[in-house]
């Protein structure tokens, strides 16, 4: 397990967030990215998981694919990152950095309206 302040966590999203390509960021809007130590009871609900060290991150909002007119003064979607669950995962800086950077690929895949099959499948 490698652990670090959420300063230093939050600085590593903003890294990872740099090395998405400009064709996936220049469509991306209305979504903020979020930290927290571990998923709420309310996500855990509504996934039907049982326990909360095995969730990485979570999309909620409405998909990119699914926007139309009527998207329009809605509350910003979100991609939360679970840093203890990412965390216990790795050993060092470098696979925190890693592993901070698939989550956030894995999760904005969903945004873009690809469901878990389909991001496997994509090999994310």
């Amino acid at each position: 397990m490698y652990r670090v302040s959420r300063d230093v966590f939050h600085k590593l999203v903003e890294d990872a967030l740099e090395l998405i390509p400009d064709l996936f960021k220049s469509k991306i809007a209305n979504l903020v990215f979020i930290v927290e130590d571990y998923p709420s009871d309310s996500d855990l609900e509504r996934l039907n998981l049982k326990e909360r060290y095995s969730l990485l991150g979570l999309y909620s909002g409405v998909p990119y694919t699914h926007r139309n007119s009527w998207y329009y003064g809605v509350t910003p979607d979100r991609i939360i990152l679970f840093q203890r669950n990412i965390e216990a995962l790795c050993n060092n800086e470098s696979e925190l950095r890693m592993k901070i950077l698939e989550v956030i690929v894995h999760e904005i895949a969903h945004y873009f309206g690809m469901n878990e099959k389909e991001i496997r499948e994509a090999g994310f």
